[in-house]
């Protein structure tokens, strides 16, 4: 009689930690496949290299970084903000700059060493391999963010993990890290927007 009530007992706290387990992992909806705008443009941001171009004036062109208050210096530039512009935006700033010096200027911005504003970094923190802060880039998807931080550890719970959207006021989503990364299964992958965290927990198990 105690062996079957320690039995009957035992299978309602199973069923218990199931229904927990089930409600934790339907909490979020989950992550739309396709994400990124069409029509994104490249934002400039702190720790990006680059190279401004002046038409006929090679003396004033040059590489430089931008600074981590977000603006350049350059000749005839003391301080121009460059973070969160389209290098074509920032070039036209830099014309009329460089408009009060010399005729009619050209200037062509072309940017390497892609970092972008903090705003629209991709960070993964938990139980990635690496975790880290990534530059976001236009159709960057899931499986990307994966190669790039290593995969996720042996304690991971991947499929349990989610996406943290900030340009979506903090909506959080569920994505199949797991089923992505150790099986192959292409249907878990989505893609990523700009300012997403990745947050990928750790195994109760």
């Amino acid at each position: 009689m105690i062996h079957s009530t320690v039995k009957s007992t035992f299978q309602w706290f199973a069923i218990a930690i199931a229904a927990v387990l089930f409600a934790g992992c339907s909490s979020h909806p989950a992550a739309p496949t396709a994400a990124a705008s069409p029509d994104y443009s490249y934002k400039i941001g702190p720790g990006d290299n680059l190279n401004i171009v002046v038409w006929r004036n090679p003396e004033l062109s040059m590489v430089v970084p931008v600074r981590p208050d977000g603006k350049i210096s350059a000749p005839l530039i003391d301080d121009l903000g460059a973070m969160g512009k389209d290098s074509t935006s920032l070039a036209r700033d830099i014309e009329k700059e460089l408009g009060k010096f010399i005729r009619d200027p050209v200037v062509t911005v072309i940017v390497t060493g892609f970092v972008g504003p903090y705003s629209e970094q991709i960070r993964v923190i938990g139980e990635a391999a690496k975790p880290q802060i990534l530059a976001y880039k236009q159709k960057m998807t899931l499986l990307d963010v994966m190669i790039a931080v290593g995969g996720i550890t042996d304690f991971a719970d991947g499929n349990r993990a989610t996406i943290l959207r900030t340009s979506e006021n903090n909506a959080q989503y569920s994505v199949r890290l797991k089923d992505l990364v150790k099986r192959g299964d292409v249907s878990a992958n989505v893609e990523m927007k700009p300012g997403d965290v990745l947050i990928v927990p750790q195994s109760w198990f």
